[in-house]
């Protein structure tokens, strides 16, 4: 049998991916941050693609089909027709064809870091943004027939998309196009509270919980649902007449401020970055969250209402509002909801290459981990390192048994350490699963505290989240579902709120993990363990990194180790503490 290689790629968006794919399989996937340490990095993959070239065991030249989660002929007559409206945005018009240009020399970019006799033969395909976020959620949801929806800033001049899929049969029946964008206007709120880096709207999510909706009716005119969807009131934003981005010399997107004088004039002065956060601030968050999950829940009841099926699979980097996501099956008449590990710009290079697999007519192999599918480090290679970094003259170096490992570290999880906790394939996505883990004792009121002292040193209103037992669900928080990558909130027992001050949020509710002895076994064996001695089925769990990119590799935890205050560094069967 002749194997076919599929390389899905994730380019010229922030968070650059690459992933394989062998005869269906996903074997691969990994974002380029974690190799380069630059967060967020629109810069092109290299390193993630050789990670995957040497995963699959081939040369570049013996990949078949290179996708890309971006067609730049997507809605371009609407483009055309946008600019046309107003002479001001021909430089939004010139940027884009720039933007074409440097899709359409793809293979001009995988020659120049690839040698001539490792060079690529085969066809580049470009796949529409939003059927890329669908198809990488729906195709591993495990549901029959679902509705499916991506929603986030913009790609390819659209910020939402949506339809149904059977049998992965997809059909987009709708899109809502640019400039009106509900991604658009979370992203304004989050610049407008002082937090201007890409990616902070998930410290609007923490503060709102302090909040009260006191500005839902003022801010409630920059965002409301229409029959088509939703619409932005335009008054309120640049982002429809001038550049509002801008490539830094590292390859991170720098955003300008998407908001107008108009919003200022509405609400008041923005926060300065280094300004005091203050209630009015919190009840900004809040206000912006409850309008956002007003138009959210709308859109899904109309599309509930369309379809008449009971399967929801949600993707974009709206996704990734956890908090939103929690109240989905009370808010609207959905029954199941799915999202994927990875429902951002990266997971699109996945949702890339499904698309040409499936217009090829090959079946997909649903039997992945889809949590886990990055770089794994044998005890071999970590003994290699530790030596390597002479570490056993300045700490306690010991090499442990399953059991014995776990029978240890439940221990010193009971005396409040803080443990840095490194096994198996990293984690597909933005958050720890287990893999590349900081874990702490959830019971301890103070251990919050804590971890920011030692290491994190991040703003106090953000929550650790919980990783719990399966089984225990239902028994510890006001759901019983399986929720296996981190992406919901919701409600913790009000009889289990004391036990669990450590991750429990001012709001009474925690990002939920749940952990099966099928997806990790070793995180799940350390848990139950750690249930045996103190009957909490739960430790909190953070990502294992300091202010970057979770950490990739053995050489990155052991720096991280050494940097913070770490209690406890382990490494598959190797644990080291401080002497």
């Amino acid at each position: 049998m002749i194997n076919s290689y599929i390389l899905g790629l994730n380019f010229l968006h922030s968070d650059t991916s690459a992933c394989i794919f062998k005869n269906g399989k996903l074997i691969a996937a990994a974002e380029e941050e974690r190799f380069t340490r630059l967060k967020h990095t629109s810069n092109f993959p290299i390193n993630a693609i050789n990670f995957c070239l040497n995963e699959a065991e081939i040369k570049f030249s013996d990949i078949d089909t290179v996708t890309i989660n971006s067609n730049p002929f997507t809605s371009f007559q609407k483009k055309i027709l946008f600019t046309l409206k107003n002479f001001k945005r021909y430089k939004l018009a010139f940027k884009s064809i720039s933007n074409i240009k440097k899709k359409v020399s793809l293979k001009k970019l995988i020659s120049q870091n690839f040698d001539s006799e490792n060079s690529f033969k085969g066809k580049i395909r470009y796949v529409d943004h939003h059927i890329s976020h669908i198809l990488s959620s729906s195709s591993y949801s495990g549901f029959e027939k679902s509705v499916n929806l991506s929603i986030d800033g913009f790609g390819d001049f659209a910020s939402a998309a949506w339809g149904t899929s059977e049998q992965n049969k997809i059909s987009i029946d709708n899109k809502v196009f640019f400039p009106h964008s509900m991604g658009i206007f979370y992203q304004s709120i989050t610049q407008f509270l002082g937090f201007k880096k890409y990616g902070d709207e998930y410290k609007v999510m923490g503060l709102s919980s302090y909040g009260n909706p006191t500005y839902q009716k003022q801010l409630s005119k920059l965002l409301y649902n229409t029959d088509e969807g939703y619409k932005l009131n335009l008054k309120y934003f640049i982002h429809q007449d001038q550049n509002i981005f801008k490539n830094n010399k590292t390859g991170q997107i720098e955003y300008f401020d998407l908001y107008s004088q108009e919003l200022k004039n509405l609400i008041g002065d923005e926060r300065k970055f280094d300004d005091e956060i203050n209630q009015r601030h919190m009840d900004i968050a809040k206000s912006a969250q409850v309008v956002y999950e007003n138009t959210l829940f709308t859109l899904l009841t109309s599309l509930y209402q369309k379809y008449k099926i009971k399967n929801l699979t949600l993707s974009g980097g709206c996704a990734m509002n956890s908090v939103a996501n929690g109240k989905i099956l009370k808010k609207t008449p959905f029954e199941k909801v799915y999202i994927s590990p990875n429902p951002g710009d990266a997971g699109g290079s996945i949702g890339s290459a499904l698309f040409f697999l499936l217009e090829k007519g090959q079946k997909i192999e649903n039997n992945i981990n889809y949590a886990y599918l990055g770089s794994n480090y044998s005890d071999e290679d970590i003994e290699q390192v530790i030596s390597q970094k002479d570490l056993k003259k300045n700490f306690f170096v010991k090499k442990y048994s399953d059991e014995d490992l776990y029978n240890f570290i439940s221990d010193q999880l009971c005396l409040s350490k803080i443990i840095g906790w490194f096994q198996g394939k990293m984690e597909w996505g933005a958050r720890a699963l287990g893999n590349r883990s900081i874990l702490a004792d959830a019971r301890n009121p103070k251990i919050k505290d804590i971890i920011n002292k030692k290491i994190k040193k991040r703003e106090s209103f953000r929550p650790f989240a919980p990783a719990i037992l399966e089984e225990f669900t239902s028994q510890w928080f006001e759901i019983d579902k399986d929720v296996p990558y981190m992406s919901e909130v919701y409600k913790i027992l009000k009889n289990k709120v004391n036990d669990l001050p450590g991750i429990t949020h001012v709001d009474g509710t925690g990002r939920l993990q749940t952990v099966t002895k099928s997806n990790n076994n070793k995180f799940y064996s350390l848990i139950k363990n750690f249930y045996n001695k103190t009957n909490i089925p739960i430790v909190l769990n953070t990502s294992f990194n300091e202010n970057e990119p979770i950490v990739e590799s053995p050489g990155q935890a052991i720096d991280c180790f050494l940097r913070t205050n770490m209690d406890i560094l382990v490494l598959g069967s190797w644990v080291i503490s401080r002497k």
